[in-house]
């Protein structure tokens, strides 16, 4: 594809990201990338391993901005291209190739809930469980904040990350 060519990250309506995928698939000038991964499901008679959207509600696509703009948006299920105002907003092509070659990967990979320092969290499981706390990262390794606000003190735990989870 041309040098002109950019990403950007469509807006699904609720559940259409294959739909999408499979309509902008049929567009010779655009490319479509739907990460997924597998997700167990469990219904009261069966169990069953699903393709699931890694993104769930987008969808990327690599085509020249503004020129196909029109046929992007017709296609069903696309609300929207991400943007600010009314101006897309073009993706890094190093993010989607990180993405690429984590689906890609023989690792298992799963939506994960977007922490940034200052976040309030609580601990979910373990011996820790119902503790809430802020989210500090340094390097490699997850620090939670707890404080005692009228001792003006805190205290912080290393924690693995998939025992927290954000809090409203």
């Amino acid at each position: 594809m041309s040098s002109g060519y950019k990403w950007f990250a469509l807006i699904a309506k609720p559940q259409h990201e294959f739909r999408i995928q499979e309509g902008l698939a049929a567009i010779p000038e655009v490319e479509v990338f739907l990460p997924t991964y597998k997700n167990k499901r469990k219904w009261s008679d069966r169990v069953k391993i699903l393709d699931t959207p890694l993104f769930s509600g987008y969808v990327f696509a690599r085509f020249a901005y503004p020129e196909m703009r029109i046929p992007i948006l017709r296609t069903v299920g696309v609300r929207s291209i991400v943007g600010f105002g009314n101006e897309p907003c073009a993706l890094a092509e190093d993010e989607i190739e990180s993405i690429r070659t984590l689906v890609n990967s023989p690792y298992a990979v799963q939506p994960w809930p977007f922490l940034k320092t200052g976040t309030r969290v609580r601990i979910q499981d373990g011996p820790l469980r119902g503790v809430e706390g802020i989210v500090l990262e340094r390097k490699d390794e997850w620090k939670m904040v707890v404080s005692v606000e009228i001792l003006q003190r805190s205290v912080a735990v290393v924690l693995d990350r998939s025992v927290l989870s954000r809090m409203g």
